[in-house]
């Protein structure tokens, strides 16, 4: 069985900010417990935070023994012995690639094929966008390529 346990904006803003907090230490060891999946927030974006804390966290989530590094926040090592880990989901902010989108209205503006040309207008958009062509690198081996789930009968 799978659980889903979702923080939003308002529930981020009192549970994990300054001065209204619940440690997102304390939070990701107790949620580890009785979750799969965890949406977190990220080190940048709407729900941006510390990059280093974020990464502390994210791996008191996965992994199964983590050391203590006070640099992340891990002020004692946690040995989780046989629990499973937790998929830490980013979330809070992290959205399509704006140059992405914005090379693509601009072909379509210009009269270009987008189903056609698609990946050719996100490589010419990666010659000027380091970020984008970061991205592209990353995700290059992901495909989308199954069929539908819900289909009309006929």
């Amino acid at each position: 069985m799978v659980y889903f346990f979702t923080t939003t904006a308002a529930m981020h803003a009192v549970i994990d900010r300054r001065g209204f907090m619940v440690s997102t230490f304390v939070l990701a060891k107790a949620l580890r417990l009785p979750v799969e999946i965890i949406f977190t927030r990220t080190a940048v974006g709407k729900l941006e935070g510390e990059r280093d804390i974020t990464l502390g966290f994210v791996d008191l989530l996965r992994d199964d023994f983590v050391e203590q590094d006070r640099s992340h926040g891990i002020y004692c090592t946690q040995d989780w012995v046989s629990l499973p880990g937790v998929l830490p989901m980013a979330s809070g902010g992290v959205v399509a690639n704006r140059v992405a989108l914005e090379a693509c209205v601009k072909a379509r503006n210009e009269g270009r094929d987008l189903a056609r040309e698609g990946n050719e207008i996100i490589r010419e958009a990666c010659k000027w966008s380091p970020e984008l062509a970061s991205a592209c690198e990353v995700w290059k081996e992901i495909v989308f390529g199954f069929a539908a789930v819900d289909i009309l009968d006929k």
